[in-house]
């Protein structure tokens, strides 16, 4: 799989920075955006991390497993993570997901709102990459889960002894962790939805997409 893992990284890396420089060229362009608009732009300049890292940092937040964040958190998530809103455009996107007035929005449905939509095949084929890698179905992929899906037999580090077959799996896991706060080698279903929701973003075809989610793991 790392054969096929790396070949998918690198037919996306070129097509990945081609959106990242749309969306800093969008950015710069002086008029006025909605702020989710503008928020996801910030998250596409990122590349495929940009959105996935605010959702580890609402998933750390969220510590009784509820999925609800109070404004603080909410404002505190966003900038932690470092992006690019005013107070008045992080209370007027907060005050239209807390429809009930409670003070409190959910996470959840705030990130499908932020990430770019996704057809029917696409999401299917990332949920089967996602399932297929979640060994023991308990909704994340660790590295236990990869060890024994993930060949590294072939991987140059770990045949010239410089790589243990671990440290080559938890560099696997990095993949999605890059940019995130709070590396914790564990990868959620939603975070690698989250993931390849910009990916996605960035290549036009769906053919191409299912072919390339396909060769990286082996579906």
């Amino acid at each position: 799989m790392e054969s096929n893992a790396k070949m998918q990284r690198e037919n996306g890396f070129t097509k990945e920075a081609n959106l990242q420089n749309l969306a800093k060229r969008e950015l710069a362009n002086g008029l006025d955006k909605d702020p989710i608009y503008k928020l996801r732009l910030q998250c596409f300049s990122r590349g495929a991390t940009g959105i996935l890292g605010l959702s580890r940092t609402f998933r750390v937040m969220d510590d009784d497993g509820s999925k609800a964040l109070s404004a603080e958190e909410f404002k505190k998530g966003i900038s932690d993570v470092g992006l690019d809103v005013s107070e008045s455009e992080i209370s007027d996107m907060f005050s239209r997901f807390d429809a009930d007035g409670s003070g409190t929005i959910n996470m959840t449905e705030f990130l499908d709102k932020l990430r770019p939509p996704i057809n029917e095949g696409r999401l299917s084929i990332i949920e089967k990459a996602f399932d297929k890698m979640d060994a023991n179905d308990d909704g994340q992929i660790t590295e236990n889960d990869l060890m024994n899906l993930y060949s590294v037999k072939d991987h140059p580090k770990y045949l010239s002894g410089e790589m243990t077959k671990s440290e080559i799996l938890r560099e696997f896991l990095k993949n999605f962790e890059a940019g995130a706060p709070n590396p914790d080698g564990i990868v959620t279903k939603e975070e690698f939805i989250n993931y390849y929701s910009t990916i996605s973003a960035s290549i036009d075809n769906d053919a191409y997409f299912d072919l390339v989610m396909r060769r990286a793991y082996n579906l």
